[in-house]
């Protein structure tokens, strides 16, 4: 059902267990039934479904804006930032609360979970404002890797990239690129080394880019865009860099 645009795969689990699904005429309760997408009839609720147009979007999410669908806080969500239509979509992958900039939406979630998955290693970039001077030691500590938790949990996160873009008497700014994206890893990896976040903007996805798309707004991708993704997903990782 999430794989036809329908909805999300809880969502899909829901409907099945309240027997709401029926599949080539029968009522299906069994969430782990093999189904043909080609050849089999979904029907939900009476109504049969079809594959839904795929939608490819691209969001500047602004910082205190969550991801989900919904928020128990009542904080806002990046659904309030979409034009309201019956389609389904969801975010690929997240950004944090206290994080800005590029979010990509899709109903295709295969595609999302390819473009998410660390092992497809496609690299994001992400601009971070410290609160300190970075040296040549905390880019090489960010490269090396970052020991992080204790006992079985103790993980060692790194990044692919780590440089210098400007900097102030007190703070300065670094362009970070992660090739895998562990949850909260910029931030957690930092803390570890003593250095305070003040923001973090994720400002590309791959090939394609933020750009001057304004905080807030939402776009479809170009089909040049959707390619140059897909074929970066094929692509082999590319090799960990330091600039001063």
């Amino acid at each position: 059902m999430s794989k036809l645009g329908y909805c999300s795969r809880s969502r899909a689990a829901e409907l099945i267990r309240a027997g709401q699904v029926r599949l080539n005429g029968r009522v299906c309760r069994d969430l782990e039934t093999p189904t043909r997408i080609e050849q089999d009839k979904i029907v939900v609720d009476d109504l049969p479904l079809v594959p839904a147009a795929k939608i490819y979007l691209m969001m500047n999410k602004p910082r205190g804006v969550v991801t989900t669908a919904s928020d128990e806080k009542g904080r806002a969500t990046v659904y309030d930032l979409l034009e309201k239509s019956g389609d389904w979509i969801a975010p690929v992958g997240r950004l944090d609360k206290a994080s800005e900039g590029l979010l990509l939406l899709t109903n295709d979630s295969t595609w999302g979970a390819r473009v998410a998955a660390p092992e497809t290693h496609l690299e994001k970039t992400y601009h971070v404002q410290i609160a300190a001077l970075a040296s040549d030691e905390l880019l090489r500590a960010l490269l090396r890797g970052v020991s992080i938790g204790e006992g079985k949990r103790r993980e060692l996160l790194r990044v692919r990239g780590a440089s210098r873009l400007r900097s102030g008497q007190k703070n300065c700014w670094l362009e970070i690129v992660l090739d895998e994206g562990k949850n909260r890893q910029i931030r957690r990896m930092l803390a570890a080394l003593g250095v305070e976040v003040l923001r973090l903007v994720r400002v590309a996805i791959g090939p394609l880019a933020l750009g001057k798309l304004e905080k807030g707004a939402c776009r479809p991708l170009t089909a040049d865009e959707k390619r140059s993704l897909d074929l970066a997903m094929r692509a082999a990782p590319a090799k960990v860099v330091m600039n001063g």
